[in-house]
């Protein structure tokens, strides 16, 4: 298998951290699972309230600041050097700024083989995921459900509105299987 990266996009609560889950169970090889939740959780208390880090408003929408940025790119190229260092690496992220997110990973990736997976989910379920989970602003779901998905290109593209994400993460491993190497530009 040439895929070094997988990239998971997809709005809150659409089932991005069980399909990683299940992409570490199915592949025969050792994956790293890095979540935007882990460099959200990695930053100080001041960025999380808005400003020049990340901030949450009440209606669930989402507003990133400059220092939030830097923190990001600098992320991105860490999981791009340890993906160049042999990791295998399977990425959940919410591309907020849609085409313009998976550019600023292009460009960071260049060469490594990446499989781009688009994740999908209705708003209704997925608003019914994030009050069920309790630990994320109301409406969150909603905002990002289609937004996410604005102008970005996959090679393959998933729902898990009614089908779990143990079996979306098999028909990944299906598709790395059948076409490996796979990358969208």
């Amino acid at each position: 298998m040439n895929t070094q990266v997988i990239v998971l996009n997809g709005g809150s609560s659409s089932g991005k951290s069980g399909i990683a889950r299940g992409l570490q169970a199915a592949l025969p090889d050792a994956w790293l699972s890095l979540s935007i939740d882990t460099l959200v959780d990695a930053m100080p208390a001041r960025l999380t309230t808005g400003g020049d880090g990340i901030g949450f408003a009440a209606d669930g929408g989402v507003d990133v600041g400059q220092d939030f940025l830097v923190l990001q790119d600098a992320w991105i190229t860490g999981l791009v050097a340890m993906a160049r260092a042999g990791a295998h690496i399977v990425v959940d992220d919410v591309f907020l700024g849609g085409a313009a997110s998976q550019r600023r990973w292009l460009d960071a990736l260049g060469d490594v083989p990446t499989l781009w997976v688009g994740v999908r989910c209705s708003a209704a379920v997925a608003e019914a995921r994030e009050a069920a989970r309790g630990d994320r602003v109301a409406g969150m779901a909603a905002k990002q459900a289609d937004a996410v998905h604005q102008g970005v290109a996959y090679d393959l593209e998933v729902d898990t509105t009614s089908t779990g994400s143990a079996d979306r993460a098999r028909a990944i491993a299906a598709h790395l299987r059948s076409s490996p190497g796979d990358r969208a530009d």
